[in-house]
């Protein structure tokens, strides 16, 4: 079946109870699908196909002549659509039934249920949007911090999309230059006229390498990083977790050994998302429960990014912390002396607690931070601390223009290859057709990143990771 020839819809708010629910219906039959079940109710309301575009009615769904909900339709004739293409959005009150009875409906009225991110898919596929636009509009709906939204904003407004067409034309032109000559070859390239294609060619591998430093930064705005607290029973590895969430996630007890399994929250550290876990205390255990935890707690450290090794300040360093700080030392590493309250009451005749010894330490990053889970304090360092352990230096408005992905830097470290072999190729007066084909390469990895050129699979990948409904 042709996509863009049938009309799908779908329940575009999530599922559960709320207020209201909205569902969507793009396509060529989506006025006359929406007539088959919408009856309007009052003088001014119409049925969809004879109203005008952009407006909204008020009436009610019904199946077989069976009252299904009261509603609101508003009716968006294309081409000035997300889609562009006609398109109703049907507002019903909330719940899981009342929406899945009219998706029910518009099924039976000759919809069929969209796919996941086909209605971006068709904003793409129609020219509505380009594919790293349209890969913004998940970025959006799954952003978690502030700068996240921002750094998908800008992208679904086009900033990025700009700066490749302008690589890609670039690319383009030299290219052109390059093909002119291979089809007239008794002229040569003239050596002022190399030096412009090889000079154009060093600028496009110079802002590949820009965009390219970029990938990290993007990769945290969107995913966020991983940060594990480890730390003996005991040492305040979940008041830690509470404090920095902002809330009681995880219990709280004296008892050692409470936490058993790893809890996982993101919080918002400086505009930052990052995924704490919490995990089993790291001791020697004979139970058979607690030790799965500690294998756990192992597993989880080798895959985070990031370790907050929590410390008790008013205990000496034990040979078990010595042990566990030697063991994690090639981590990155903030370590945390937790339970700053009691060091400042102790009595002076029992000294400060002993450092871990320089060598056992490790690299942590920065020096070790002094918090109470109890009153709070150290909180505000701590949060510094992790930010400058992610991202060194100052978030910038003008660098979230240009965040790319992993899909992008996987083109780009393509096209910066091929350019290369271009560039080095023209320089040593290779044959044309070769430095044509290194540069071809090149321009279609380009063009991958805003879709214009792509394949079926390329976009079957990027749009089944959407929700239905987008």
């Amino acid at each position: 079946m042709n996509l863009i020839s049938d009309t799908i819809a779908a329940i575009a708010t999530p599922l559960g109870e709320g207020g209201l629910a909205v569902l969507r219906v793009s396509g060529p039959q989506a006025l006359a699908v929406a007539d088959t079940v919408f009856v309007p109710v009052g003088k001014t309301s119409l049925t969809p196909s004879a109203a005008a575009s952009h407006t909204i009615h008020y009436g009610r769904i019904e199946r077989d002549g069976r009252f299904v909900d009261e509603v609101l339709v508003s009716v968006l004739r294309a081409p000035r659509t997300f889609t562009r293409e006609d398109t109703v959005e049907i507002s019903c009150h909330g719940g899981l039934l009342p929406a899945k009875l009219v998706l029910d409906s518009l099924l039976a009225a000759g919809a069929r249920p969209a796919g996941p991110g086909e209605f971006t898919q068709r904003a793409f596929l129609n020219g509505r949007l380009d594919l790293a636009q349209a890969e913004a509009v998940a970025d959006l709906i799954h952003a978690r911090t502030e700068l996240a939204l921002a750094a998908a904003g800008e992208q679904l407004a086009g900033k990025l999309s700009q700066r490749i067409n302008q690589l890609r034309d670039d690319l383009v032109k030299t290219l052109a230059h390059i093909e002119a000559h291979i089809d007239f070859p008794d002229e040569d390239i003239a050596p002022d006229t190399r030096g412009q294609l090889l000079a154009r060619l060093e600028r496009g591998v110079a802002f590949m390498d820009e965009l390219l430093r970029t990938a990290d930064e993007g990769q945290i705005l969107r995913r966020g990083i991983r940060a594990a607290i480890i730390g003996r029973p005991n040492a305040g590895k979940s008041s830690l977790l509470n404090q920095l969430l902002g809330h009681d996630r995880a219990i709280v007890s004296p008892i050692a050994g409470t936490t058993r399994d790893t809890i996982e929250e993101t919080a918002n550290i400086r505009g930052l998302p990052v995924v704490f876990v919490d995990t089993a205390g790291l001791r020697e255990s004979g139970d058979s429960i607690e030790l799965e935890g500690i294998r756990r707690t192992r597993a989880m450290v080798a895959k985070a990014e990031l370790v907050l090794h929590v410390l008790d300040a008013s205990e000496p360093v034990s040979a078990e912390d010595e042990q566990f700080l030697a063991e994690f030392a090639g981590k990155k590493r903030i370590v945390v002396w937790n339970k700053a309250d009691l060091l400042e009451r102790r009595s002076p005749t029992r000294g400060e607690p002993s450092a871990p010894s320089e060598e056992r330490a490790g690299s942590e990053t920065g020096a070790p931070v002094a918090v109470s889970c109890l009153t709070g304090a150290g909180f505000e360092a701590l949060k510094d601390a992790i930010k400058q352990t992610i991202w060194a230096g100052e978030i910038r408005a003008e660098m979230l223009q240009v965040m790319i992905n992993s899909r992008h830097q996987d083109a780009l470290q393509r096209a910066r290859a091929a350019t290369v072999r271009t560039h080095d190729a023209l320089a040593a007066n290779a044959t044309l057709e070769l430095v044509a084909l290194d540069l071809r390469i090149a321009v279609h990895a380009v063009g991958e990143i805003v879709g214009k050129t792509t394949t079926e699979d390329l976009l079957d990948s990027i749009f089944s990771q959407f929700c239905i409904g987008k």
